[in-house]
């Protein structure tokens, strides 16, 4: 991935496909990447955001997660910007 922030959709995917995906984006993300913004939904993405919260709280390759611009939107921050 040489996109410096990356979007990944995550609408429809029950856990451990969201886990499959967001795996592959987070080992995928080269030196340029700066943030993945994980898009799963509010009323039906809740189990998602807290599965993203709590599964990827402690990765080594994720620095902190923050909330998006909405309720429906997790941001893993793979390099700080400054």
């Amino acid at each position: 991935m040489s996109s410096a922030f990356v979007d990944i959709d995550l609408h429809g995917l029950r856990q451990e496909e969201a886990v499959r995906v967001i795996d592959r984006a987070v080992a995928a993300a080269g030196p340029d990447t700066y943030q993945i913004r994980l898009i799963h939904g509010y009323h039906r993405g809740t189990s998602l955001r807290s599965m993203i919260r709590d599964e990827y709280r402690f990765h080594p390759k994720v620095k902190r997660i923050l909330p998006g611009d909405n309720p429906g939107i997790t941001v893993l921050v793979i390099k700080e910007l400054y």
